[in-house]
């Protein structure tokens, strides 16, 4: 990852010049700097999450216009830019009352959280919900909205620093998973019974104990991979409880206009009701985009960090 000038040209139909005022960082971006998720060329941005404020918009554009403050988190990548060129149509507002740095850490781990928690599987009260890497960005939202849902949300972590941090957003039970075994826990945790969903963007190691630790009808929600891709799943693991495995996307739910401004709306409606609290907990300078990667692969965040231009 190299820091260099580039040109950014003029807005085409249909396209917006966004200037970048704070961007996300996200697993993601690791993925595709690590060809985890193929990307078509290097040398290429990365980055699919940011705010700022729009500076020109081309012809047929009539969704947003300069002076706009607007977020995205989308496809193609090229976030960590101080500026670039986007799709007007994958733009949204936002609302005032909210800051440009908490909008660029809500966009991509808040909708993640909305459709995760509504639609993927729509938790209702009294749920028992499994959250890993529950002091992450994204384990921090989840958490939070998962108990303004009525749930009960038990969450893994790696230090007591941590485990604070999740119980301050939302979790009733917190697990260290580097001194307890986390199903044995939430089997104790739910008397036995085992827990109605797992949300793991872990991945590989922590796959297996999650299917553990699920109860009977229970839903195996696989949306990332820190730890290394899922791989051997036997379809007799899911049948020894009649489980559900799924493994969505952010886009497949965001794929149209309007859904991507439901999803973004119910983001921004859960901040407004205090369900969802954005924090920043890292800063960096966008020139220094690799010393956030080296920090996040590490462990030594939590919660969402973002880069300034």
């Amino acid at each position: 990852m190299v820091w260099e000038e580039v040109v950014v040209p003029d807005p085409e139909p249909g396209q917006a010049l966004v200037h970048h005022t704070s961007i996300g960082v996200n697993y993601i971006d690791v993925y595709h700097r690590m060809g985890k998720y193929p990307i078509p060329e290097f040398p290429i941005t990365i980055g699919m999450e940011a705010a700022g404020v729009v500076e020109a918009v081309g012809d047929d554009v009539n969704n947003v216009a300069a002076g706009d403050r607007v977020a995205y988190a989308t496809r193609p990548i090229g976030a960590y830019a101080q500026a670039r060129v986007i799709d007007a149509s994958r733009l949204v507002p936002i609302p005032d009352g909210i800051a440009d740095q908490a909008a660029a850490t809500l966009m991509l781990k808040g909708m993640t959280s909305a459709y995760l928690l509504t639609r993927t599987h729509a938790v209702k009260v009294g749920d028992v919900v499994l959250v890993h890497a529950a002091a992450g960005g994204m384990g921090l939202y989840l958490s939070q909205w998962a108990k303004s849902l009525g749930a009960v949300v038990v969450g893994t972590v790696s230090t007591p620093e941590k485990a604070e941090l999740a119980k301050a957003h939302g979790c009733h039970h917190v697990i260290d998973y580097t001194s307890e075994d986390f199903t044995a826990r939430v089997l104790e945790i739910t008397d036995r019974r085992g827990c109605d969903v797992v949300y793991d963007g872990v991945g590989q190691a922590t796959f297996g104990g999650s299917l553990a630790a699920l109860g009977n009808l229970g839903h195996m929600v696989s949306f990332g991979n820190a730890s290394g891709s899922v791989t051997g799943i036997e379809m007799a693991d899911l049948a020894a409880k009649s489980l559900t495995l799924s493994r969505p996307s952010l886009f497949h739910y965001t794929d149209s206009a309007p859904e991507l401004n439901a999803l973004s709306e119910a983001v921004f409606s859960a901040v407004q009701a205090g369900a969802l609290k954005p924090e920043v907990h890292q800063v960096y300078a966008l020139k220094d985009a690799a010393q956030a990667h080296m920090d996040l692969e590490a462990r030594a965040t939590s919660g969402a960090t973002i880069l300034m231009p």
